[in-house]
């Protein structure tokens, strides 16, 4: 299914196909997810909904939009992915939880930020339907599918031939998927977890996709083991 995505991704030509693309791939892609969304920041604290799966998803953003608060707001300004799988159990973001279960059906939110260009451009909003439809793959899906949204935005904005597209979209998935297992396995932010996979690249002298191979290799060979990679040593392990 995500290479059926990417092949829709290749062939666009604007923002608004990209856009629409990814919040259609994701109510298809993410476990979960019934609703989706795309928010872009516009200056400062001003954010715009640029693209939604249905007027659910654009009502939720609406919402964050008017509390200043939510997980699309907090993945933008924040360096981690936001997960509530239940908004009726203590949100962390209380006033805005209780505006959406009593406006909308939505019973779970999340939100990867994108970052394109070095810069934290917006973030893609995944709302489920039912309370704890959210799983820890459902996060490792919305990391991948966000950096698809981040690849295919700075392609479109810098005219880049397709085939450069498909690689880049192909290295980044599975450098997607190894931030996830390491911030699953290590408990850390996804900033922590590329900066391990960075500095283990620097410190062995290979790519940072073929360490990212490694590391996926290494969870799929040990059926879900966890990866080494926590300093040039112990990443040595992988390697064989």
């Amino acid at each position: 299914m995500f290479d059926r995505l990417a092949q829709v991704l290749y062939s666009s030509s604007s923002y608004e196909e990209v856009y629409a693309a990814i919040v259609s791939g994701a109510t298809r892609l993410v476990d979960g997810c019934d609703h989706a969304s795309i928010m872009l920041r516009h200056g400062g604290d001003r954010f715009a909904t640029v693209s939604a799966s249905d007027d659910v998803a654009r009502m939720v953003d609406a919402l964050e939009r008017q509390y200043q608060d939510g997980p699309c707001v907090d993945a933008i300004v924040d360096e981690s992915p936001q997960m509530d799988p239940d908004l009726m159990t203590a949100s962390q973001w209380p006033a805005f939880a209780r505006a959406v279960l009593r406006e909308t059906p939505v019973r779970g939110a999340a939100g990867f930020r994108i970052v394109a260009a070095g810069t934290k451009v917006g973030a893609l909003n995944l709302f489920s339907d039912r309370a704890g439809a959210f799983t820890d793959e459902s996060a490792n899906q919305g990391m991948v599918l966000a950096s698809f949204a981040a690849i295919a935005i700075s392609a479109v904005q810098n005219q880049v031939r397709a085939d450069t597209l498909a690689h880049g979209l192909d290295s980044n998935r599975e450098i997607g998927k190894a931030i996830g297992l390491m911030m699953a396995f290590h408990k850390i932010p996804d900033t922590a977890a590329f900066e391990l996979l960075r500095r283990t690249s620097q410190d062995m002298n290979i790519k940072l996709t073929e360490v990212a191979r490694k590391v996926v290799q290494h969870h799929n060979d040990g059926h879900g083991s966890a990866p080494h990679v926590e300093s040039a040593s112990t990443s040595r392990r992988i390697t064989g």
